[in-house]
């Protein structure tokens, strides 16, 4: 199958939209776990879900990592300034750290507080042995990472505008899914 030089690649926009279903649904989670009471059943399930779906982005990230070297980005049109496609390159490598950090911070402070890492039917398992008050720090960190990620989320959503709207090159363009047949779902 043949990839348009002006577009990703079909597997990379779905990862990258997978992407951020699972991060709206893990913000989700996890703001909403303070409105069902502590040891319900509900806000148990929140968490764990949390959990769950964290590890999924690590595993997807991972994927998505491969995928940027098994194919090429599409350059863009008009191509940016150098000073901005350093920019985009530094945004990408936080981006990328953060969905790597995020989860597997999560995945420490799991073990540290001595806690199962549920991962659908299976357990993962301990990256460090039980430790309350290294659990209690990395669960802190991760919360600060987690809030982070809404600034990195942001400013990636408002850069591809940006690109859009105000650069009008075909940054944005050239990671929309397409319709079955093939043209651009949005903005075209």
């Amino acid at each position: 199958m043949s990839v348009p030089a002006h577009r990703y690649h079909s597997l990379s926009i779905g990862a990258h939209w997978l992407t951020l279903a699972l991060l709206i649904a893990l913000y989700s989670l996890i703001e909403l776990r303070g409105l069902a009471p502590k040891g319900s059943d509900l806000r148990d399930a929140m968490k764990m879900w949390h959990g769950m779906l964290g590890l999924t982005v690590l595993c997807l990230t991972v994927i998505r990592l491969m995928l940027r070297l098994a194919f090429r980005a599409p350059p863009i049109t008009p191509p940016p300034s150098p000073r901005l496609h350093d920019l985009s390159r530094a945004a990408h490598a936080a981006l990328y750290l953060f969905l790597i950090a995020a989860p597997l911070l999560g995945w420490l402070t799991l073990s540290a507080q001595g806690k199962p890492v549920p991962f659908f039917g299976f357990e993962w398992p301990a990256l460090v042995a039980p430790d309350k008050a290294l659990g209690h720090n990395l669960e802190d960190i991760h919360g600060t990472l987690g809030t982070l990620g809404y600034f990195l989320i942001g400013l990636h959503a408002l850069a591809a505008l940006y690109h859009h709207y105000f650069m009008r090159d075909d940054t944005l363009l050239r990671m929309l899914p397409t319709r079955r047949n093939g043209r651009k779902s949005a903005g075209s």
